[in-house]
């Protein structure tokens, strides 16, 4: 099958019959369509795409991998709320006249007394109404604080994310997520495969024996990419005042290739790869 909406669902079900299911991506399957869209044709193509072998399958997450999921991007999805709620209040309170400095503290720290002083020139209807948004954006405060103590529970409780940690780009929301997604990881046969699944390598284009490398590729999960790429950067950002051999690498690389570049191969150096239920992580610094 496609692996489109509920497909891990009827993967399990149809599992249950004694069938052998094989998820397959469908932007990958797509390029098999041959004529005008059918259900035949659809038949046809997920088959032909099936025994050609080179498509990597989709493993089928069990309701507990789903369960992982759902709960970061109900986190994620508050996190975006709260975030345009923030924008949005700040956007209106300009067009009074107020305007406040960058950042979410600062609002939440002014907001009372803005409601409070008179002398901002804002009206009583007004300040009504911003009560209310300063009621919505506590409560998605607390909504989220709740999130991140059941994550960092989580964290604690994992083996998996545990070991993941022990990389220097990784806390408990990247080392979730990263874990969330790979699921069992026996799709992949090494580190670099998960790697590449993430897109955190090069764009080709090239043709006729002459390479053509560009920026990394925007295709895959980019959630997840946006995760490990913001880790990456605070440990590169860090590493200019520490004189281990890895901060060193990453310093030489700053300096010859830049800050996005030694940030994205940082990420690439940390090889991640889940065989079975025990991941392994290594740091290889003699490769370049």
């Amino acid at each position: 099958m496609e692996a489109c909406a509920s497909a891990h669902h009827w993967g399990r079900e149809i599992r249950k019959l004694g069938h052998d299911v094989q998820l397959l991506p469908p932007q990958h399957v797509k390029g098999y369509l041959r004529g005008q869209k059918n259900d035949y044709n659809d038949a046809r193509k997920i088959v032909e795409a099936s025994l050609h072998g080179a498509i990597r399958q989709v493993s089928i997450k069990n309701l507990a991998q789903q369960d992982e999921q759902s709960f970061l991007q109900m986190r994620r999805h508050l996190s975006t709320e709260r975030t345009r709620l923030i924008n949005h209040i700040r956007g209106l309170m300009a067009e009074y006249g107020v305007v406040l400095p960058i950042g979410s503290q600062v609002l939440r720290q002014m907001l009372p007394h803005i409601l409070e002083n008179t002398e901002e020139g804002l009206t009583d209807y007004f300040k009504q109404l911003l009560r209310r948004q300063q009621v919505r954006l506590i409560s998605l405060d607390e909504e989220l604080a709740w999130y991140d103590e059941q994550l960092k529970y989580a964290v604690k409780q994992d083996e998996t994310c545990q070991q993941l940690m022990t990389l220097p780009d990784f806390g408990p929301v990247v080392s979730y997520a990263v874990k969330a997604w790979i699921a069992e990881g026996k799709q992949y046969k090494r580190g670099r495969d998960a790697l590449a699944a993430q897109r955190l390598v090069p764009r080709q284009f090239s043709t006729g024996g002459r390479e053509v490398l560009l920026g990394i590729t925007k295709r895959g999960d980019k959630n997840l990419r946006s995760l490990v790429i913001h880790g990456a950067q605070a440990v590169v950002s860090q590493a200019k005042t520490k004189t281990d051999r890895l901060s060193l690498w990453i310093n030489h690389l700053v300096l010859t290739r830049g800050f996005n570049k030694a940030t994205v191969a940082l990420e690439n150096k940390l090889d991640v790869l889940q065989k079975g239920r025990r991941p392994y992580m290594r740091i290889d610094l003699k490769r370049n």
